[in-house]
């Protein structure tokens, strides 16, 4: 087979899945965006990724391992796509029969997403139906052989030596003549632009209004209540004027996003709902206007990724407009032998959360706000959960629409499900922000400067230590609230050499954090966080 014509047939096997999964998001439109081929094939193997291998994406690629994910979909998408359309046959129709493995695989993926039906299947089988007619049109097959050679006979069924050129063979075998080729490639070249043109347009309209539809209109809409108690005013000195440091308080594009959302869920407050079942005296239903009723309250909190390496960055802390998620608990009448708050996204993410941690007084919130506007839309707008002193994955349930009262031993959550611990709480921990790791500095005082954090116990100490010398106590800020991080720094006499510093901190019940370091799996990482320098 000639370089030419794999190079063509690889291209038309690109652009028919091309407009196969251009036909999938459209149909997707009307469906779901949950049903889109594409990501619904991503979800699915999200949800079955084994955790150390999360793990792993989110050490090494952090808050873009999605991205890192559907760009490895994508080249695997274009790669399979290519060797569909070279191997694409008339009678052995290779080709596809590869795409109908693409479409059924993407069935079986939106069937799998927690909120299907079967309707999800839809745009799956749509998109392996135009891919592989794309195919056979751009490959030649949808048509019989004498259109496809052009080959002129006579009256009696000769041909006609007046009017055929010497044959030659093309890809499949068929003889063809040169004006037939240059025929050929012209048709091709006028085909796969209009095809790849329409379906790029259609791939972005169809993921337009599947993913975004009227919720960014909706959002700007949204005036946030003005709370009953806000929040209490922020120490002078609670943030130090240190440069390096990590502020105090993170704005919304900075706040770490962690979840397993590959596209954002779409949810108007229109839409929104809240189911509060399972074992309480009263179900109810709440809705945005319920909430609107209500009395909101404003409290600044830290939050922390069970996926935080030591000295990692999944933390930030925030100003959060919402509810008391006990007063709404006491509407339901939890009953007594309860103990787990069972919630659930709009896109079927679950996670389980201790009652006596939602009732023991800390601020609890059905959260609306976050830094005096909606919440953004990757961050749970619009309604999610925030619970101090827990980690995310048992607590800060974003997109949330439905509330079971339940217990421990009769639920489990995403994570539980996956070998994750059961009740989350975040553990005591401390990291050097400054100076950057390896760095030079001249002999004389460096400071050195981080933060700390033991949501819901509080901070009491800071300890710096270099090499292998004794630990001295770091000055540390004034503490806003026992939910949120505490800025330390320490001013080091530096001396010539290379040096290794150290951190650790200690939280206000005493509990100290453990030099010993353990990964994040199952239930959060621990260790002594350290950087090294050259002073000269």
């Amino acid at each position: 087979m000639r370089t030419a014509a794999m190079a063509r047939n690889g291209l038309a096997g690109l652009i028919a899945v091309g407009a196969g999964l251009a036909a999938g998001e459209v149909t997707a439109a009307a469906v779901s965006s949950y049903a889109s081929p594409f990501y619904a094939v991503g979800s699915f193997l999200v949800d079955r990724a084994p955790a150390p291998v999360r793990e792993f994406a989110i050490d090494t690629f952090g808050t873009n391992d999605k991205p890192v994910l559907l760009w490895g979909i994508a080249v695997a998408v274009v790669v399979l796509s290519i060797v569909a359309g070279i191997a694409e046959r008339r009678t052995v129709p290779i080709g596809s029969a590869l795409i109908v493995a693409f479409g059924a695989f993407g069935v079986l993926a939106a069937l799998h997403r927690p909120t299907s039906d079967f309707w999800y299947a839809a745009p799956s089988l749509i998109a392996a139906v135009v891919g592989i007619l794309v195919l056979r049109g751009l490959r030649g097959f949808l048509w019989s052989g004498s259109m496809r050679g052009g080959r002129t006979r006579g009256p009696a069924g000769r041909r006609d030596p007046d009017t055929t050129e010497k044959p030659q063979s093309d890809a499949d075998g068929a003889a063809t003549t040169k004006t037939d080729r240059d025929l050929s490639r012209r048709q091709f070249g006028i085909a796969a632009g209009v095809i790849a043109a329409v379906s790029v347009a259609g791939a972005f309209i169809g993921r337009q209004v599947s993913t975004m539809g009227d919720v960014v209109a909706d959002r700007k809409r949204v005036r946030l209540p003005r709370p009953s108690r806000p929040a209490a005013p922020i120490p002078a000195g609670t943030e130090v004027d240190i440069e390096g440091i990590t502020p105090f308080m993170t704005n919304n594009a900075d706040f770490y996003r962690i979840d397993t959302a590959l596209q954002v869920p779409k949810l108007t407050t229109g839409e929104w709902q809240l189911r509060i079942h399972g074992m309480v005296d009263n179900e109810l239903t709440l809705d945005w206007d319920d909430l609107m009723d209500m009395q909101a309250e404003e409290r600044i909190i830290t939050l922390t990724c069970v996926s935080n390496e030591v000295g990692g960055n999944l933390a930030g802390t925030a100003r959060w407009i919402g509810y008391p998620m006990t007063k709404i608990l006491e509407r339901a009448g939890v009953q007594g032998d309860a103990d787990m708050l069972f919630s659930t996204s709009v896109d079927g993410w679950t996670s389980g959360t201790p009652l006596a941690d939602i009732t023991d007084g800390r601020d609890s919130m059905l959260v609306i706000g976050m830094n005096g506007e909606p919440l953004p839309l990757e961050h749970g707008y619009p309604v999610r959960q925030v619970v101090p002193g827990l980690y995310g994955y048992v607590s800060a349930c974003k997109w949330v629409v439905d509330w079971e009262i339940t217990r421990f031993d009769k639920a489990e959550a995403y994570w539980t499900k996956r070998n994750w611990g059961v009740k989350g709480p975040i553990k005591t921990a401390s990291r050097i922000d400054r100076p950057e790791g390896l760095s030079r500095h001249p002999v004389g005082d460096v400071v050195i400067a981080g933060t700390a954090w033991a949501q819901h116990r509080g901070i009491s100490k800071v300890e710096v230590r270099v090499d292998k010398g004794p630990w001295n106590t770091a000055t540390l800020a004034p503490e806003y609230n026992n939910d949120t991080w505490r800025q330390w720094f320490w001013t080091w006499p530096a001396t010539a050499g290379q040096h290794t510093v150290y951190c650790r901190a200690t939280d206000e019940t005493g509990q100290v954090q453990p030099e010993e370091r353990v990964a994040p799996i199952p239930d959060g990482a621990t260790g002594w966080h350290n950087r090294v320098f050259r002073i000269e």
